[in-house]
């Protein structure tokens, strides 16, 4: 005689039913979600952007430790917290991760600065976005940015303002933020007049307030 086939345990069963469950989650998970692109595109597109948006502010979340004295320095020099230039930095070039350290649109250096914004508004030819046709000898002097009223700063004394020096920069970005506003509070106005963008003072603001928790919780 044939010996009859013994089926799957009581505990195999309940083994492959718990492997099921995730399995049909995820499932489901998709449908609904290839359903809600076929009804609304623009809320599968908001919804993917948010994640990104998720992702990239929680990816280099650590400040650089080299940069510290820096952000400390000029924050203290210009009465506004340090975590601000540190989140600054943070969003306009990763940490001078960038490279090159120039905008399509013309900003230079660690901290993107439009050159009529580095330099003085004054300076003949300014007008627009603020890039001009400024030569690199009047571009870092420090006495041309004294004459035209520009934020651009000599941090290091070597005679020389340069957005591509990361002291100078740094030292321009508190100089900027703290005219702007930010040495009487006024983090938000700041910000925006440093960007003229509800999105980049949002994205500013998130670092700004992530560095200051780091920051208490150190303390």
């Amino acid at each position: 005689m044939k010996k009859k086939k013994k089926g799957l345990s009581i505990k195999a069963k309940l083994f492959m039913i718990v492997l099921f469950i995730p399995v049909a989650v995820v499932t489901f998970t998709l449908s609904a979600i290839v359903w809600t692109a076929i009804e609304n595109p623009a809320l599968l597109k908001k919804s993917a952007s948010t994640l990104l948006e998720f992702q990239d502010r929680h990816t280099a979340t650590v400040i650089p430790e080299d940069y510290i004295p820096i952000y400390k320095a000029a924050g203290e020099e210009y009465g506004i917290p340090w975590t601000l230039l540190a989140a600054h930095h943070r969003i306009e070039t990763r940490f001078s991760t960038m490279d090159p350290l120039l905008s399509p649109v013309g900003a230079e250096g660690h901290m993107q600065f439009m050159p009529c914004t580095f330099v003085g508004w004054s300076y003949p030819g300014c007008e627009g976005l603020g890039k001009g046709d400024i030569p690199e000898k009047d571009k870092t002097n420090p006495e041309v940015i004294k004459k035209h009223g520009g934020y651009g700063v000599d941090a290091n004394g070597d005679g020389i303002a340069d957005p591509y020096d990361i002291e100078d920069a740094i030292f321009s970005a508190a100089n900027y933020l703290s005219r702007s506003g930010a040495a009487e509070g006024k983090i938000e106005q700041a910000i925006y007049l440093y960007n003229r963008s509800d999105k980049y003072v949002e994205d500013v603001l998130w670092f700004f307030n992530e560095f200051e928790s780091q920051q208490q919780g150190e303390d």
